[in-house]
């Protein structure tokens, strides 16, 4: 594929996101829990990273048992974090400062609590008994199949008033919406048009491969033997979502963003397997955007060859559809802490930044990345994450994710975070690594990620370009991206040893970035360099 020129370039080809999670990030009124004021003043800071946009991470109504995920009102704001009005000042600021604004669409499940449910569980016969999945139990009274959820036991819950269970993916107080239903998909797309009306300039969609079943009910298979922390992990998900009418319902939705101008949309597809469903979701120029997948979020280890099997899920090929790439999210353990022993994180947090900045896609940085956070041990005493608490203690806890940002190392003032005792506890190590502390040290890892960011925005090889995989050994990667006559080299050394490796023609490459220690070819242990051709 050519590389589009800068100037046609759309906003959010090749674009850093920096993803923003509410709770967690500034507390403006003093309740010990973030909130969209809290967002706004301290947007100067995403700004001076250099980053296209944010992602706000949900921020509606809800009885927060699943902290926003569970929506009982698709078009407000929840009191915790705000009004509508907060939400508009953020846009306003956002934009003012060049920023991009992306929010958390959550199309497969509501909360219990919203009013469709309420109507909908009422009885059969109301104008929305459709608008959830109900199915009638088993002679014997079982569930009607074996669905599991994802946070543990049946996908089923029964329900009195309609003598019938009810379906639920996740929380039983996440009631599955019929998205086959052509008026509950109307009433979806009306709640994305409130929001491309307050000026939002695109949507994350959360779970969006959970949002149709299939209607037989038909019993899902068993999984061959693996890893099994969860009832969830026994079966192969082949009935309980991921139903090929999804794509039409995303036909839809991409057709009302491309009324609003340059939005921009992407699909959160998690599963053990799932990148048909991510080129089904974004199949030429009629779907999604792009889609974000799990391959780095979940793995214990990032090596040359994951990332090389990565990016060879996305053909350079027209109509292929366009990747977006996250090593860290508010689901999955600080990759720093997942990835490297403990005396080496510093040294391996500037390479794992530098190695995102050469991917080929679309990034998305998590609030504190910039900082080198890491993994928060949450004791179960204090943990919040419904998932974790459900099964502890195998699943690791997203709490350890989701700590408040520290902005300031004193302390005496819970990090600058809030006045108050926060929600989650600040991390031990995080003051150290607060904003305040790293601002004015050029050689931070904050200051590293400004460089970085502005060099990606700077190639349209970074950018937009092809990428071809020179070298994946046990412990180093080298990949060419390339656009036009632009032609840069990435090399990086994910392991602790040091490494010699050289490409062809070596004398004709100089390098421009690098991290760690790099001396001619000799990559050092946790080190990486960006070359251009001369």
């Amino acid at each position: 594929m050519t590389a589009l020129d800068a100037t046609t370039r759309e906003w959010w080809r090749g674009a850093v996101i920096y993803q923003i999670y509410p709770r967690s990030f500034a507390d403006s009124n003093g309740d010990g829990i973030g909130d969209l004021p809290g967002i706004t003043a301290h947007l100067d800071h995403v700004a001076s990273l250099g980053v296209d946009g944010i992602w706000l991470s949900p921020f509606f109504t809800s009885p927060m048992l699943d902290f926003g995920y569970d929506v009982a009102d698709y078009c407000d704001v929840d009191p915790i974090f705000g009004t509508l009005a907060d939400f508009d000042a953020l846009i306003a600021r956002a934009h003012e400062l060049g920023l991009k604004v992306l929010i958390d669409q959550v199309y497969s499940h509501s909360s219990d609590r919203h009013p469709w449910f309420l109507e909908s569980r009422a009885d059969r016969a109301n104008p929305k008994a459709d608008w959830y999945v109900w199915a009638d139990a088993k002679p014997d009274g079982s569930p009607p199949n074996n669905w599991q959820s994802v946070f543990g036991g049946p996908a089923w819950t029964w329900d009195a008033r309609r003598c019938q269970y009810y379906m639920h993916n996740f929380l039983p107080e996440q009631p599955q919406l019929h998205v086959h239903n052509p008026a509950v998909q109307d009433a979806l797309l009306a709640t994305a048009k409130f929001w491309f009306d307050r000026g939002v300039d695109g949507f994350r969609i959360d779970a969006i491969n959970f949002a149709m079943h299939n209607p037989a009910l038909t019993d899902n298979p068993p999984a061959p033997p693996g890893p099994r922390t969860r009832s969830f992990d026994f079966q192969l998900h082949v009935h309980n979502q991921s139903q090929p009418e999804l794509p039409l319902f995303l036909e839809r939705l991409r057709a009302l963003a491309d009324r609003y101008g340059a939005t921009f949309t992407v699909a959160e597809v998690g599963g053990a397997h799932p990148e048909a469903e991510m080129h089904a979701f974004t199949e030429g120029n009629r779907r999604l955007n792009s889609a974000y997948g799990f391959n780095f979020l979940y793995a214990d280890k990032l090596t040359p060859g994951l990332v090389r099997d990565a990016l060879a899920q996305w053909p350079q090929t027209p109509g292929a559809g366009w990747p977006s790439w996250a090593f860290e999210n508010h689901d999955a353990p600080r990759a720093i802490s997942r990835w490297v022993a403990p005396e080496h994180r510093a040294a391996f947090a500037r390479l794992k930044l530098l190695l995102l900045m050469c991917l080929r896609g679309n990034l998305f940085l998590y609030q504190g990345e910039e900082l080198g956070l890491t993994q928060v041990d949450i004791p179960f005493d204090a943990l919040q994450d419904p998932e974790a608490i459900a099964n502890w203690p195998l699943t690791l806890s997203r709490d350890g994710a989701r700590t408040p940002m520290p902005w300031q190392g004193n302390p005496n003032d819970h990090a600058g975070f809030s006045t108050a005792t926060p929600w989650l506890p600040i991390g031990e190590d995080h003051l150290a690594l607060a904003v305040d502390r790293q601002n004015g040290d050029p050689a931070s890892l904050l200051n590293l990620t400004r460089r970085l960011i502005a060099f990606r925005h700077a190639s349209e090889a970074l950018m937009t370009g092809d990428v071809t995989i020179l070298a994946a050994t046990d412990s180093l990667l080298a990949f060419e991206r390339t656009a036009g006559a632009e032609r840069l080299l990435c090399v990086f050394n994910l392991a602790f040893e040091p490494a010699d490796w050289a490409p062809a023609e070596p004398s004709q490459w100089r390098a421009v970035q690098t991290v760690g220690a790099v001396d001619g070819w000799r990559v050092g242990g946790y080190a990486g360099m960006i070359a251009t051709r001369v």
